[in-house]
């Protein structure tokens, strides 16, 4: 079940990487732990840029949550 979601939370990314990388930056999953909160590491300029809490909240975070709702909580972690 949880290869499963995972497979899916990937392929989720995959849609949002070309925007990130025309900037510069990528995503990557960290973790999913077993009470469904993603852990995701911004990587590249998306790692520095000023507006990266941004992406993660309203881009990164709503894609995740829109396409697979039983994914609670996202969150952003540093190197």
């Amino acid at each position: 079940m949880k290869e499963e979601l995972v497979a899916k939370i990937e392929i989720a990314l995959n849609g949002m990487r070309p925007f990130l990388q025309a900037d510069g930056g990528d995503v990557e999953m960290v973790e999913l732990t077993d009470d469904m909160e993603l852990k995701l590491r911004l990587l590249g300029n998306c790692s520095s840029c000023s507006m990266s809490s941004m992406t993660m909240k309203a881009g990164i975070e709503n894609g995740i949550r829109n396409a697979l709702p039983q994914i609670l909580k996202v969150t952003a972690v540093s190197e």
